[in-house]
């Protein structure tokens, strides 16, 4: 950003933001940019007992959601069929069997819990019903959807020239473009490449980013709950953060080539061994 900038840094939903914008945020704009935070937290947080999600994991019934369940509902099954099932939002029994649930007791069970079948789910949009209680995980998305959320409130506000920076998740809308290292997943003081962001979205997904035990981490396949152990890092760039982040996990379970009939992207993926890829499209460089 220049040099006139305006940062805002603060903790929201478990990790740190940043937003930075060509003149401070207006008081009013803040208010109510926190709470927009305050109700998405409210409504699909797995680690606060008051959410939505939390009684969904209590008991069964018929669930109304926010309007932007519409679009995170609609990007989940169009990813869950590209990964053949392997990425769902019906994940979180499976990581609180592993340790990673609400309590944080991150000491696992015995095996692992494959995650109720998604086609047996009668979700649609803005209405969910369940049979049984269900633990909902929208981690794979929700973090990139804030990110546009709270972008789209600003710019409606009338703030330039937008950083939103969630923990690596970014979305970036007017001004100069901005260059962001691609962090060596196995040397956090190295980078294996640089990305240039201008009016889109930049997100990445790490296996070592949440990991609390030899081979547990947080990014599980929901056909048998095992963390997975062929991919440890991707980036991926779109017009939306919820897109970007959407991908940068589903492109742990398979190729770019079987999601980009569903979603326009460009990425890089690394791979456990070292190797890395990038698309042809990709705004950056990787380091040889």
């Amino acid at each position: 950003m220049p040099a006139e900038s305006a940062t805002l840094a603060f903790e929201a939903i478990g990790t740190g933001w940043q937003v930075d914008s060509r003149a401070p945020i207006p008081a009013e704009t803040v208010r109510r940019m926190n709470a927009v935070i305050e109700d998405f937290d409210r409504t699909w947080s797995r680690f606060r007992p008051d959410s939505l999600v939390a009684e969904i994991a209590l008991r069964s019934g018929e669930w109304i959601f926010p309007d932007e369940a519409r679009a995170l509902v609609e990007l989940y099954s169009a990813m869950h069929t590209a990964t053949e099932g392997a990425m769902s939002p019906l994940v979180g029994a499976s990581l609180s069997h592993l340790g990673y649930g609400a309590g944080y007791s991150l000491v696992p069970g015995t095996g692992t819990l494959a995650s109720p079948d998604w086609d047996r789910m009668d979700w649609d949009g803005t209405r969910l019903r369940t049979e049984q209680p269900v633990e909902l995980d929208i981690g794979a998305a929700g973090k990139g959807l804030l990110v546009d959320m709270i972008l789209e409130l600003l710019e409606h506000d009338g703030v330039e020239q937008i950083v939103v920076d969630a923990s690596g998740d970014l979305r970036h809308s007017g001004g100069e473009s901005v260059r962001v290292a691609l962090e060596h997943p196995y040397d956090t003081t190295k980078a294996i490449g640089i990305a240039t962001l201008a009016d889109g979205a930049l997100c990445a997904s790490a296996s070592n980013r949440r990991a609390w035990g030899s081979g547990l981490h947080h990014v599980l396949d929901a056909r048998t709950g095992e963390p997975v152990d062929e991919v440890v890092a991707t980036w991926v760039t779109a017009e939306t953060a919820m897109v970007a982040d959407a991908v940068a996990t589903a492109l742990f379970f398979t190729t770019a080539d079987e999601l980009a009939p569903y979603v326009e992207f460009e990425h890089v993926r690394m791979l456990t061994d070292g190797r890395a890829e990038m698309s042809a499209g990709f705004p950056g460089e990787l380091f040889r």
